[in-house]
């Protein structure tokens, strides 16, 4: 063996033997994404519940004042949800409130996460210290333990006249749910589903679907059906549909002559 690879072969050794460590640096957003996730679907159930189709072919301004950012975090995402609504329902959305003929007032009654937690076992529990050394902390031993999340959305929209200040229609107000369930049993878990899940996890990992033969005459596994509304894709052909006139209050009739505003709407 020639001195070359007896170098090449002992540097090989000696950097194997040696030890070694990596680090990966990993932070966290302030909100845990759970927690986002529920909030966005309640806020998604409860749009879709509301029926915009009495303001196709108006022009309305959406009018979200009512709802806080400091009370409602999430509002910025409700708002855009509700302006996707109006627009697909056929209604001409405007930025300036000034060129709408109609408002729509957006308000919500709440819209956020509550938790609930079960256990069945010892909780932990911190006993007084009787002798110097004896351990004192008694540690966690659950048999089972829950901890269910779930957000909660409650909205509210209604329209009126920008000029006569009369109401238009209003929707009633929608409620939605969605839900995430922690589940441990004998320490082992936890096994987490729930609606912003597709199907149960153990610990962040899908688990495998077992496929159940119906021997006891069961109903058959029914297939989720494809999200609609404002949680599944849409196209609107007549985007190229041409923008209405803005209204034009009578008022002007006698200015600018009933020839010159023979074509537009007029607004009393």
């Amino acid at each position: 063996m020639t001195r070359p690879r007896i170098c090449r072969l002992a540097a090989g050794v000696v950097l194997a033997l040696l030890p070694g460590c990596g680090t990966t640096r990993m932070t966290d957003t302030t909100r845990a994404a759970t927690e986002m996730l529920l909030v966005s679907q309640a806020a998604d159930n409860a749009v879709a519940q509301i029926d915009f189709s009495p303001l196709t072919g108006k022009t309305v301004f959406l009018d979200a004042t009512g709802i806080t950012e400091k009370e409602t975090i999430d509002k910025g995402y409700l708002v855009s949800v509700v302006r996707q609504q109006i627009v697909a329902a056929g209604a001409f959305l405007q930025d300036d409130k000034g060129k709408a003929e109609y408002v729509v007032d957006l308000r919500s009654g709440g819209l956020g996460t509550d938790r609930h937690s079960m256990l069945l076992g010892t909780p932990a529990v911190q006993l007084p210290t009787v002798l110097p050394g004896l351990p004192t902390n008694v540690p966690e031993i659950a048999v089972l333990k829950k901890n269910d999340q779930r957000g909660v959305a409650k909205i509210a929209v209604f329209a009126y006249s920008r000029i006569t200040g009369r109401a238009f229609w209003q929707s009633g107000t929608v409620e939605a749910v969605s839900s995430s369930r922690d589940t441990w049993v004998l320490g082992a878990g936890p096994f987490t589903r729930g609606s912003i899940r597709r199907r149960t996890e153990l610990a962040g990992e899908p688990l495998p679907t077992i496929s159940i033969p119906r021997v006891f005459g069961g109903h058959p596994t029914q297939t989720a059906l494809p999200p609609s509304g404002p949680l599944g894709e849409q196209f609107f052909p007549n985007y190229q549909a041409p923008v209405p006139p803005p209204p034009i209050p009578a008022a002007l009739m006698g200015v600018m002559g009933a020839a010159a505003l023979a074509e537009k709407p007029v607004v009393r």
